[in-house]
């Protein structure tokens, strides 16, 4: 990519500066990052929030494409489609007598960069699970109205239209207009109406003046961590009383419920994050207010995305009773929950792969006394070098100490290390105060990983930012040794993955875990029977647990 080229894809001369803010929404990258490759010298900061636009581009050009600093920088440069093209061999398309318009969307879609795809959130619904999510929708039902807010090419409008709902009272949302001009295509060609209420609209922008809609049914698969302006995402928040669940997907979740009818149906198809992460609380707690019908994982359901896709169909019922049944559907299994389940995990996390007996052991752990680690540990996180090629050896050197990646950590023990790092701390681009990794006393730990594994270190160890540290309070009852043997045992990590099911160690799920304290008042050194026991719970052979009748 020649310089002149750069210009015209950033819209900046070469001359000028740029703020971070810009540099970042550029390369599709966090503030954070920015200022990271400022630290290491990577750009030349001018003055206050500015850096030189020169030192961008060659950045750009000669750095981030060759040391693969940040995969979406170079993905932004070499992953990329005409759409002004694509735009106009779609409409030819669409005009043409012999296209078949069930198949147009899919063809659009698969016809789309994964840059733009991601950018945008942009996954249409594969037509096996818009069928399943509105399969119970009722016969009778051609007076209701029906919404998708983020509609794509139609393939829930268009289902809709087959359980009853006339397209007339159909509507749709979206802000790609070749996606509207499929799905207004598709509708004519199935019902000869030509209608009016597909909209090329922001939802998110309009959802605040169309309360008069009031729909029966909403359903829709939102776009999945759009990337929009964090201020914009706050207004959004602060409009539909979304809380602190800002990802686009929670936010059109929240907008959606404003304008259903009482006792209208909502369903939306989501990431797994939606049910286990801390970021969509005030979603989950939202949404058990309501009346829970159907909880669905329909698995890794997208092509390039790692992550499953998982379902939630729910009654805007205010009047629900206190306890009731939800559905809980896995590819292999169907069950059902008490709604209360779900209210007493950590977070209202909805565990719904967990069955009703295992999720009473989870319960039955937090009814017993306990204490958490909030507010009774000092955290601190490993070591970002900036560049792990440039300050890592792999044997000891003058001026260098070992420090330990979060593969070196095993349960209750260390790989001898292997890798070196200069003693001088001010090269890297984050370290933790040094008394965390000096102190006499502390717990490292795996950080990328489904498992619990800790490390009780007493020889003041570094680590790199694969791993994290935490500091027992010296008014915590129990020793560092004995937490880490709890944490380490096979079953408070069946609770872990039965309540969070992620690839991280989050500090916050840790201070989440109910920590039983007054076992070790009976027995000082932690042993796995003695532990279940205390809690009158059994291992299975199964390798799950159930309390003791």
């Amino acid at each position: 990519m020649n310089k002149t080229l750069q210009t015209d894809l950033f819209g900046f001369n070469e001359t000028t500066n740029i703020s971070i803010n810009e540099a970042a929404e550029n390369v599709g990258v966090s503030i954070a990052t920015i200022r990271n490759w400022i630290k290491t010298g990577y750009l030349r900061q001018t003055s206050k929030g500015k850096i030189d636009n020169k030192s961008f581009l060659l950045f750009i050009d000669e750095i981030a494409g060759k040391e693969k600093l940040n995969s979406r920088a170079n993905k932004l440069l070499k992953d990329s489609h005409d759409h002004q093209e694509l735009s106009s061999n779609l409409n030819e398309e669409i005009n043409s007598v012999d296209v078949e318009f069930q198949y147009l969307g899919d063809k659009y879609e698969n016809s789309l960069s994964d840059s733009y795809r991601n950018q945008e959130g942009v996954y249409y619904t594969p037509e096996s699970i818009v069928k399943d999510m509105l399969k119970d929708l009722p016969k009778n039902i051609s007076t209701k109205t029906f919404c998708d807010p983020c509609c794509g090419s139609g393939n829930f409008l268009l289902e809709a239209i087959e359980h009853g709902i006339p397209p007339e009272n159909i509507y749709g949302f979206d802000i790609d207009a070749n996606a509207i001009a499929i799905a207004k295509k598709r509708i004519f060609e199935k019902t000869g109406y030509n209608s009016d209420n597909i909209i090329l609209k922001d939802f998110l922008s309009e959802a605040n003046s169309i309360e008069e809609y009031q729909f029966d049914y909403i359903f829709t698969n939102p776009p999945w961590g759009k990337k929009i302006a964090r201020q914009q995402k706050e207004k959004y928040a602060l409009i539909f009383n979304a809380g602190k669940s800002l990802d686009t997907s929670a936010l059109f979740f929240f907008a959606s419920l404003r304008i259903l009818q009482e006792g209208g149906q909502l369903g939306f198809l989501l990431p797994e994050a939606f049910f286990n992460i801390s970021t969509f609380e005030s979603a989950r707690k939202k949404a058990l207010s309501l009346e829970i019908i159907r909880l669905i994982d329909y698995g890794k359901a997208f092509k390039g995305l790692v992550t499953k896709a998982q379902a939630i169909i729910l009654t805007k019922n205010y009047k629900v009773k206190e306890k009731y049944l939800i559905k809980c559907e896995e590819p292999q299994k169907t069950f059902q929950r008490n709604n209360i389940s779900f209210l007493a995990n950590p977070k209202s996390i909805f565990n719904f792969w967990l069955d009703e007996e295992s999720s009473e052991v989870v319960k039955t752990v937090f009814n017993y006394p306990h204490k958490y680690l909030l507010n009774n540990a000092e955290w601190g996180l490993g070591i970002v070098t900036g560049n792990n090629k440039r300050f890592c050896k792999s044997s000891i050197e003058e001026g260098y100490i070992p420090v330990f990646k979060g593969s070196d950590i095993q349960k209750n023990s260390l790989k001898k290390p292997s890798n070196f790092i200069p003693k001088d701390t001010s090269l890297y681009q984050q370290v933790a105060p040094i008394s965390l990794y000096e102190a006499e006393e502390k717990l490292i730990y795996k950080f990328i990983s489904s498992k619990l594994c800790f490390f009780c270190d007493t020889e003041k160890r570094y680590i790199l930012n694969s791993a994290n540290m935490l500091i027992l309070n010296k008014s915590f009852p129990i020793s560092s040794q004995q937490l880490c043997d709890l944490l380490n045992s096979e079953f408070m990590n069946w609770i872990f993955k039965n309540i969070f099911n992620t690839h991280k160690i989050l500090r916050s799920d840790l201070e989440s875990l109910p920590i039983h304290t007054e076992y070790f008042k009976q027995y000082y050194k932690f042993n796995e029977n003695d532990y279940l026991n205390y809690l009158n719970i059994r291992k299975m052979n199964n390798g799950t647990y159930r309390i003791k009748r």
